[in-house]
């Protein structure tokens, strides 16, 4: 599991003195655990893999918003902090689908459920975060799906 691949590479990191990689992981984890404690209110858990992927996407979306808003405000010491973050949370990401084929997976789906028009947009979108969800990054698949269907 992801989860238990995240604490090995914690603990080989602190083993190796790497205080930057410790640190990173040492968020991932307590991400982890948040979101844990958060769903322990709500319904059975899902797929544990699944769950801490979606954390990863999350923290990974959060790191690039931070780097453009640090190199825009001339602050390259902490972009480059959020950039070592950054390099260690897609380490456990899954490879993302390419452009083209994000498109080829839409036009499948949109063939399946004889998609016509952006009142589809749902279903689709809704079909394709099912099927490719932990590949994709869903805001840009939104747009793309929303281009292909006018």
């Amino acid at each position: 599991m992801l989860r238990d691949t995240i604490k090995t590479e914690t603990v080989a990191a602190m083993k190796a003195k790497d205080k930057e990689r410790t640190a990173a992981l040492r968020l991932i984890a307590a991400k982890i655990k948040d979101r844990d404690i958060e769903l322990r209110t709500s319904e059975a858990p899902a797929d544990d893999d699944a769950m801490v992927i979606d954390v990863l996407q999350k923290m990974a979306k959060q790191r690039r918003e931070s780097i453009q808003m640090y190199q825009d405000g001339g602050r390259t010491e902490l972009a480059e902090q959020e950039q070592a973050e950054l390099a260690v949370i897609e380490e456990f990401l899954p490879q993302q689908m390419s452009e083209a084929e994000t498109m080829a997976a839409i036009e499948s789906i949109k063939a399946e459920i004889s998609a016509e028009g952006m009142k589809d947009m749902g279903k689709v979108m809704a079909e394709l975060k099912a099927r490719h969800g932990t590949q994709l990054d869903m805001g840009k698949a939104s747009g793309w799906v929303k281009a292909s269907l006018s």
